[in-house]
């Protein structure tokens, strides 16, 4: 035998151990693959059917003797995903180029939800049980606090864990998956921070509500209603005022105000930054109707007190703003109000009613305060007398409060970093690692109701690698003969605009850290340029603009700053019940 022909031979039986070694591999490969595929379709399965269950979620506020079923029925399908997505040829999977953080993603989604549902949610499950919803309604006046504070601890322990939760599903690396999957990323991450946000939100509301309620002593609260028909950054101008007092659960109306009982006070009632007077001046502490055009309620608020006490002697506890589109959710939840006048006030036409019709109605300013105070009464009468179902009303508030039309600022420090983070302080919103922020807010500078007929919308967007935009579009759609409106609707020209237009001041606070690139304004209107300052270390751009009926603008903001996965816009809530919500824009300088 020849060395060459024993040679082919080595070769020949090399070749075929390749051949079934790499036919070994790819029949491990191709069944691994069925394997993921087979367990992955049967964990999405569970996924959708946890998902279908999960929308009966809100059934459960209002009964919640039926929250232990439907968690065990969601946790059975989320415990099945998890143990699908978890075994050793799906993390071996996970090492895989491309393919890995798609299956990473899915089994970190599955793992999150599990946990929640077997987990997280088990303290309140417990106490739902002997829980009836109805036993916060309002009788006779008096809310009993003792639910609030059974339910305190299991709500702490389930905030606690649901935050880890959010954490997870939040550092998954959605830029790397396929679309189908991202956007199912994003739906369950949504649905994971929702879920805390709700029982954050109970867990921070039985810690403050027995102290506002005068369980540890009386209490006095002043409350502003805030009126969108005259911009102000975090809402509208102050008019009407009740002071409300807190007792052992019971809550009174002690007294009522208006703007017109507040002078005009000569220097500011409080000290404002530098910062603050370079871009508002002094009149947010001198005039009760500009406290809220700094847009932080924990500065507005104090001011808005110490006029209060100024003129009534009573130094309050804490002050509470809403709006009347908050008082719209409010009574469609309580039923209609009839008032003293005969007027019925509903969900459906409070908000027309109190920011555009009563200005048609009546010319004087002493009988429009004195409409506000009576619709105020009722709407208070109402509340307290317990009508309406109490779910229903708490989905009002928080409503109300994720729209940004519920502010409270308590006095007692230790009682106001219980809201920290949350959107009921009114403050600038931060940037931090996964969120850019933007805030933008309207102020009108007409002395006019015009706003009614306005409309603010924003949208943001990434245009580069660390390069943020955000556009701003504001329109006057009043009638084209809005000039022939009420001198009290119009201004009657009083600050040099001619009636039927609008003059408005927009505050774009940017992003902490981040540096202006380009800043420019197109639309119908020509802008001769931009003001500025800075606030608490933030650069702001003023943008004053002035819009005929019909007409509308556009400001865009590009600023260098670190890419994170998420921008948010606080915005100042106007009339539309539906908050803007942000649509990328076309990168560039408007046309």
């Amino acid at each position: 035998m020849t060395s060459e022909t024993s040679s082919a031979r080595r070769r020949h039986r090399a070749g075929r151990i390749s051949a079934w070694v790499l036919g070994g591999l790819l029949v491990i490969s191709v069944a691994g693959a069925a394997w993921i595929g087979i367990r992955g379709y049967a964990a999405y399965q569970h996924l959708d059917s946890a998902r279908s269950a999960a929308e009966r979620a809100p059934e459960v506020l209002k009964n919640p003797a039926a929250a232990p079923a439907l968690v065990e029925q969601i946790s059975s399908d989320t415990s099945a995903a998890h143990a699908l997505t978890d075994d050793v040829v799906w993390k071996l999977g996970e090492m895989l180029p491309w393919v890995g953080p798609q299956l990473e993603a899915v089994s970190t989604v599955s793992a999150a939800l599990d946990d929640i549902a077997s987990n997280s949610l088990d303290p309140l499950v417990s106490v739902a049980t002997t829980f009836s919803i109805d036993s916060i309604r309002p009788q006779d006046g008096v809310i009993d606090t003792a639910p609030f504070v059974a339910i305190a601890p299991a709500a702490a322990s389930s905030a606690e864990s649901l935050g880890a939760a959010v954490a997870k599903t939040r550092d998954i690396d959605t830029e790397l998956l396929i679309a189908p999957l991202r956007d199912a990323v994003d739906e369950v991450s949504g649905l994971v921070a929702q879920t805390y946000f709700a029982v954050d939100a109970l867990h921070r509301a039985c810690e403050l509500m027995p102290a506002m309620l005068g369980s540890d002593g009386p209490r006095d609260y002043l409350l502003v209603f805030q009126n969108n028909a005259e911009w102000r950054s975090l809402g509208g101008i102050v008019g009407a005022a009740l002071q409300l007092h807190t007792e052992g659960g019971h809550i009174s109306l002690v007294a009522q105000g208006s703007s017109s009982d507040f002078p005009r006070y000569d220097e500011a009632v409080v000290t404002l930054s530098a910062d603050e007077q370079q871009l508002f001046g002094t009149q947010p502490a001198r005039f009760i109707q500009n406290v809220t055009q700094i847009p932080d309620f924990s500065r507005g608020a104090p001011i808005a007190r110490e006029m209060w006490l100024r003129e009534t002697g009573v130094d309050v506890d804490g002050v509470i703003a809403l709006d009347p589109v908050a008082l719209s959710y409010l009574l469609k939840a309580t039923g209609p109000v009839t008032l003293p006048t005969g007027d019925v006030l509903s969900g459906d036409n409070a908000v027309d009613l109190l920011l555009n019709e009563v200005y048609h109605r009546y010319a004087d300013p002493r009988a429009q305060d004195a409409f506000f105070a009576s619709a105020a009464g009722a709407v208070f009468s109402t509340l307290t007398s317990g009508a309406g179902s109490p779910s229903d009303l708490l989905t009002a508030m928080a409503r109300s409060g994720s729209e940004n039309r519920l502010l409270i600022w308590n006095r007692e420090e230790s009682e106001q970093k219980i809201l920290d983070g949350t959107t009921l302080q009114g403050a600038i919103p931060e940037t931090d690692a996964t969120t850019t922020s933007f805030g933008v807010y309207a102020n009108d500078s007409t002395a006019s109701k015009m706003d009614y007929f306005q409309t603010l919308a924003t949208s943001t967007s990434w245009c580069g690698p660390d390069l943020a935009q955000l556009d701003v579009t504001i329109r006057n759609n009043a009638p084209a003969d809005a000039g022939g409106l009420p001198a009290y609707i119009t201004g009657g020209g009083g600050q040099g605009v001619s009636p039927g237009e609008i003059k408005t001041a927009i505050y774009v606070y940017l992003p902490q850290g981040s540096t202006p690139v380009s800043i420019a304004a197109g639309g119908d209107v020509e802008t001769p340029g931009f003001g500025g300052g800075i606030d608490r270390g933030r650069d702001v751009v003023v943008w004053t603009v002035q819009l005929a009926p019909g007409q509308s603008a556009t400001l865009a903001a590009q600023v260098s700053t670190p890419t994170t996965p998420h921008i948010v816009t606080r915005t100042t809530p106007t009339i539309d019940e539906e908050v803007t919500s942000d649509v990328a824009p076309e990168c560039g300088i408007p046309k």
